[in-house]
């Protein structure tokens, strides 16, 4: 079993900063996938960047050259970095790990960007 704790959700003004954390615990496998996924009222949940463990990234053309994802992987936790916000950012911010096959969430963190 795994558990995923985010933190670092709050609200920011239009051109802020904040930084997700996701810390990981319980079977956690050296070749893994972690991610941050987010959901909009009225809107499906969608991949905003994922990371492998060996570092391969992707992120959503929404937020490429805004956020940054990163691990480290000898603590088990996986970072957003999230600069330039604007309000279409504003969402439940969601962690997520898959390994063998299995899909993990955590349980999510609110972020609302407005001034």
């Amino acid at each position: 079993q795994v558990q995923l704790v985010e933190s670092g959700g709050g609200n920011v003004q239009p051109g802020g900063s904040l930084r997700l954390s996701c810390a990981a615990s319980g079977s956690i496998f050296r070749t893994n996938i972690a991610g941050w996924y987010r959901q909009a009222p009225g809107k499906q949940r969608e991949l905003v960047a994922r990371i492998t463990s060996g570092g391969i990234i992707n992120y959503a053309d929404s937020v490429k050259g805004r956020f940054t994802i990163s691990r480290d992987n000898a603590k088990n936790t996986v970072f957003l970095q999230m600069n330039s916000l604007k309000p279409e950012d504003t969402a439940v911010y969601y962690c997520s790990l898959s390994q063998l096959g299995f899909n993990y969430w955590g349980q999510g963190t609110q972020v609302t960007v407005s001034s």
